[in-house]
């Protein structure tokens, strides 16, 4: 039976001469294995980036959708719109959030019919119980955590459809 050679100084076995051969793998291993790792966490990373910023914005559409819904009237300055009102507070809640606000192409439309695409004006009394589209638009360039163009020319996205003046809305009235 063989026994196991020990350094002196050490405690740890010997290499034998032919694990030789095996020497530096392990570096090799992880010259392949770390950027690939790396491409990985940084590639999860942009996309929880765009996935929050998805989410801040259905929030804020969501929030700032009300007001096609509500009574208007006492909550507008003098010679505020609700269009104006509810663009404001669109980018306001987007800029509260930690996202660039000034950076949103906000799109308030209708949705259906043969004005579809057409700007919607909520205050216009023809337009109530129609369907108004709010829809905002952030370029992910002005949201990228790193400084690749991986994804240039990519937009989050987020739109929100509803009738306008349902209930005691400002157009109901």
């Amino acid at each position: 039976m063989r026994t196991q050679q020990f350094n002196k100084h050490r405690g740890c076995r010997r290499q034998s001469p032919a694990g030789a051969g095996r020497r530096g793998v392990a570096v090799i291993e992880a010259a392949v294995i770390l950027p690939v790792m790396l491409v990985l966490v940084l590639g999860t990373i942009e996309m929880g980036t765009a996935l929050r910023a998805g989410t801040i914005l259905q929030s804020a559409v969501r929030e700032s959708g009300r007001i096609a819904n509500m009574d208007w009237t006492q909550i507008l300055e003098d010679g505020d719109t609700p269009n104006a009102k509810l663009e404001r507070d669109l980018r306001n809640f987007v800029s509260a959030s930690g996202l660039p606000g000034d950076d949103l192409t906000v799109n308030i439309v209708y949705a259906e019919g043969d004005n579809e695409g057409q700007p919607f004006d909520i205050a216009d009394e023809n337009n109530e119980l129609q369907l108004v589209k709010v829809e905002v638009t952030l370029p992910y360039t002005s949201i990228s955590l790193f400084p690749t163009n991986y994804m240039a020319g990519t937009n989050v996205r987020a739109f929100l459809i509803l009738r306008a003046g349902l209930g005691s809305g400002g157009l109901s009235s």
